[in-house]
């Protein structure tokens, strides 16, 4: 059997409870995918884009529901090793990437302005709509997944001041007619992690001439790794943690907060205080 095909394989029989159920239950409960979409599948060159490109192939192949898809690549800049390692995976793999070229490397670079990853970030994603929608899609699929949702959570409380949270699907402000799904919503990272190490694939980590130079500045991408080992360290005393985490943002009691945001509106409890009575 080919390579691919056993990887295929790998996701639908040995990991089809850990990936390919919350797969299909995040696409079939967000409504993320529906009849005649024609979605842009983002491939970074990191193990959960790829792993996304790959499940959306097998739901193109057993799910109900018909739509098309383009498994997309931007290069913003990648040195020649960092760009042959996706084209390799993605050949192993069986994947009919597109590739376009960028230069946000290049314009993101030279601000120096301290860390750039929030600037390059928003300007890949105004590319990667931009590609999309030439190609006549009206999607984006990014790769995030469980654990990006509930760290981002966590990051916007202790370091943001807010609540926000990462939403399965958001329409563009910018792309009429545009939509951003993230397929991966619901599948752990360490399931994720555990699908390469089964299959002894090597992928990219993040390839960006900044953070290859900055090593150890304390930017966003740190915070998120601090994030990331605390959340760690409270599942070892309770595994239930991210999942209660993740859970809070469905389970929000307006009633006992203080103010809040809706459509850009702030709203503070003492506007209906008076009307409110705690054995209501």
């Amino acid at each position: 059997m080919e390579k691919y095909k056993e990887i295929e394989r790998s996701i639908i029989v040995r990991f089809r409870k850990e990936i390919y159920r919350p797969f299909t239950k995040a696409i079939r409960d967000y409504k993320l995918i529906n009849e005649g979409d024609k979605v842009a599948v983002c491939i970074s060159g990191g193990k959960d884009s790829f792993l996304l490109a790959k499940c959306i192939e097998e739901l193109q192949k057993h799910g109900n529901v018909n739509f098309d898809a383009k498994y997309i690549v931007m290069d913003p800049g990648y040195n020649k090793e960092n760009r042959k390692l996706i084209e390799e995976n993605a050949k192993m793999l069986n994947i009919n990437i597109n590739i376009f070229e960028s230069n946000i490397f290049n314009s993101v670079y030279s601000l120096d302005e301290g860390s750039p990853c929030y600037l390059c970030a928003r300007m890949r994603r105004g590319c990667l709509y931009s590609y999309a929608k030439s190609l006549g899609c009206n999607k984006i699929a990014l790769g995030h997944h469980f654990d990006d949702v509930v760290e981002t959570t966590l990051l916007s409380i202790i370091y943001g001041g807010e609540i926000k949270g990462m939403m399965p699907k958001l329409h563009s402000d910018n792309f009429e007619g545009m939509e951003l799904i993230r397929p991966l919503y619901l599948v752990r990272e360490k399931d994720i992690k555990s699908w390469v190490k089964y299959n002894d694939l090597k992928f990219l980590n993040c390839a960006c001439r900044f953070t290859e130079k900055n090593n150890d500045i304390n930017n966003e991408n740190s915070k998120r790794l601090e994030i990331k080992k605390l959340i760690n360290s409270l599942e070892e005393k309770s595994k239930f943690v991210a999942y209660n985490i993740f859970r809070a943002t469905e389970n929000v009691n307006l009633d006992m907060m203080r103010a809040y945001k809706t459509k850009g509106k702030k709203h503070n409890f003492l506007d209906t205080y008076d009307n409110w009575k705690e054995d209501d």
